[in-house]
């Protein structure tokens, strides 16, 4: 049932809701190009800062924007959302770098956020049918593979993000066992947001990732999982 180029999310039922969130990004956008294209999708709903508003540190915008699409289940929900640099500062090299207002911002976009999308987003997927969940992490927020250090708060922020999504998948499973939420790793993506710390990694386009990822998903079969963007599994 996989995802093929110029196929459907078969997993998915015919006619499925789409929800985007941080539809304007770059792998927001592929993700969502994407989806158009499959005759399968009955709705698309993007959620992004640039065309609707949307703020992620904001609970009441959260709960007001998933109110304003509750009037049908969701069978697909993506969190493309997340931060590498803020304040302009780079990633931390070592820990006498640490900026606890640079942290706590990181924490902020990555994991906050992420946990009140879940809290209020996850609720409205479908009881009846196969839905999928994903939130975009990285593989840096594993605990287990890391091997070189750096980076502490976007790291820590991931890391957190990928507990989330774990408890939030045993919580859900008790109300809607056909859902499958997971955390997944995107791969290095040609986007503005890692550019600046791609070189001497293998790069795809924004429009190659969103396949994969769908592609994995539609595979995924287990909740609670932190996969990267060809399915394999990533320790925590």
């Amino acid at each position: 049932m996989g995802c093929e180029a110029g196929s459907h999310l078969r997993s998915l039922p015919q006619g499925y809701r789409a929800v985007v969130i941080g539809a304007s990004g770059g792998i927001g956008r592929a993700l969502c190009d994407r989806l158009r294209s499959d005759e399968q999708l009955g709705e698309l709903v993007e959620v992004a800062r640039g065309s609707d508003g949307f703020d992620l540190l904001s609970e009441v915008n959260i709960a007001d924007r998933a109110g304003r699409i509750s009037n049908g289940p969701i069978h697909l929900l993506i969190c493309a959302t997340g931060v590498l640099t803020t304040h302009g500062q780079s990633p931390e090299k070592s820990l006498r770098q640490i900026d606890p207002e640079i942290m706590l911002s990181q924490f902020r976009v990555n994991a906050i956020g992420p946990a009140l999308v879940a809290k209020h987003f996850l609720p409205q997927l479908d009881r009846r049918s196969r839905t999928a969940a994903v939130f975009l992490s990285a593989r840096v927020g594993s605990i287990t593979d890391n091997k070189k250090g750096g980076w502490i708060s976007y790291r820590a922020s991931k890391a957190a993000l990928n507990q989330i999504v774990r408890t939030a998948s045993i919580e859900l499973a008790r109300t809607h066992p056909n859902a499958v939420v997971t955390a997944m790793h995107p791969g290095t993506v040609r986007t503005p947001l890692s550019a600046p710390y791609s070189k001497g990694h293998p790069t795809v386009s924004p429009e190659e990732a969103a396949t994969s990822i769908l592609r994995a998903l539609d595979r995924q079969t287990e909740t609670g999982k932190f996969i990267a963007y060809d399915g394999s599994p990533i320790e925590w």
